[in-house]
C-alpha cells in the first residue's frame, strides 16, 4: 500500500457536486470527483479517456478538514446578443467559493506501480491542476507526504496544517471523511454524488458514492517547559 497526502489551501477553492445552470455551488470539503479530475489532468488524460479516468475511482480517498472555510458568493452577469447584434437577455449567475479553508486529502492504492505513476504525475503535471476551478491555483506546499500507509492511517499522522490563529481558537479533534470501508467506527455514513462516470463534455455523468464521517484527534504539541535564561549567551 502506497499513499500520498495533498494539501488544498488558499484564498479561494470550490468543490461543486450539485451545480446547475446559473448557480455554481460548492461543497464544504473536497469531492472525490474533483480530486480525480486533478489527478487525471496531471496524468495528461483527455476528457474523453473515460476508461482511464474511471480506473482512478479505485483510489482510496480520505479528506481531513484542518481549517473550515467561510462560504463566499460571487455575483456575476453575462449578456447574450442576437445574431444581428442586438441585446437578447442578461443572465445572472452566482458562483460560490470556500474562503481561507485548509484540507488534507490522502490517496492510496495497493498497486505500488499505479501509485508511483500518479505521484510522479502530481509532481510533474501534464495539464495545470487547480482547486475545483481554473482560476484557483494550488499552494506551493501541495504535496505534504508520501508513505506506505493507508489513506486514513496517513491522515492520522500528519501534523495540523491550519493557521496558528485558527489552532488557538479550535479543538484538535478534526472532522474527516473517507470512502466507506476504510473506517470501522464512524459517526455516520452518507451518499455523495462524486463518483466519476464520464468527464466527456458531451455526456458528463456522475454516480453516488458512499462515504463515512469520523474524527481524527491530533496529539498535543510537546513544549519545552524548562527555561534557560543564559541559552542565548553561548559559551
Amino acid at each position: 500500500m502506497k499513499s500520498i497526502v495533498l494539501k488544498f489551501a488558499g484564498p479561494l477553492q470550490s468543490w461543486g457536486t450539485q451545480s446547475h445552470f446559473e448557480s455554481r455551488h460548492t461543497d464544504l470539503y473536497p469531492s472525490k470527483s474533483g480530486v480525480i479530475g486533478l489527478v487525471a489532468a496531471s496524468l495528461g488524460y483527455r476528457r474523453d479517456q473515460t476508461e482511464d479516468i474511471q480506473a482512478l475511482n479505485q483510489l482510496d480517498f480520505a479528506v481531513r478538514v484542518d481549517q473550515e472555510g467561510g462560504l463566499r458568493r460571487d455575483y456575476q452577469t453575462a449578456h447574450k446578443y442576437k445574431a444581428n447584434g442586438q441585446p437578447d437577455r442578461t443572465y445572472v449567475t452566482n458562483r460560490y467559493y470556500l474562503e481561507d479553508a485548509v484540507f488534507l486529502v490522502a490517496l492510496a492504492h495497493s498497486d505500488d506501480a499505479f501509485m508511483a505513476k500518479i505521484i510522479q504525475a502530481l509532481k510533474n503535471p501534464y495539464f495545470q491542476p487547480f482547486m475545483g476551478r481554473r482560476s484557483l491555483p494550488l499552494p506551493l506546499d501541495f504535496i505534504v507526504a508520501e508513505n506506505d500507509l493507508g489513506a486514513v492511517e496517513r491522515l492520522q499522522r500528519v501534523g495540523w496544517q491550519a493557521a496558528p490563529w485558527y489552532q488557538r481558537q479550535h479543538s484538535r479533534v478534526l472532522e474527516a471523511y473517507a470512502d466507506a470501508g476504510l473506517v470501522e467506527i464512524s459517526k455516520r455514513d452518507q451518499w455523495r454524488k462524486d463518483l466519476v462516470v464520464s468527464f466527456d463534455q458531451k455526456n458528463r455523468h456522475f454516480q453516488t458514492r458512499r462515504e463515512v464521517k469520523f474524527q481524527i484527534e491530533l496529539p498535543s504539541p510537546v513544549h519545552e517547559t524548562e527555561h534557560d535564561a543564559f541559552a542565548e549567551l553561548g559559551g
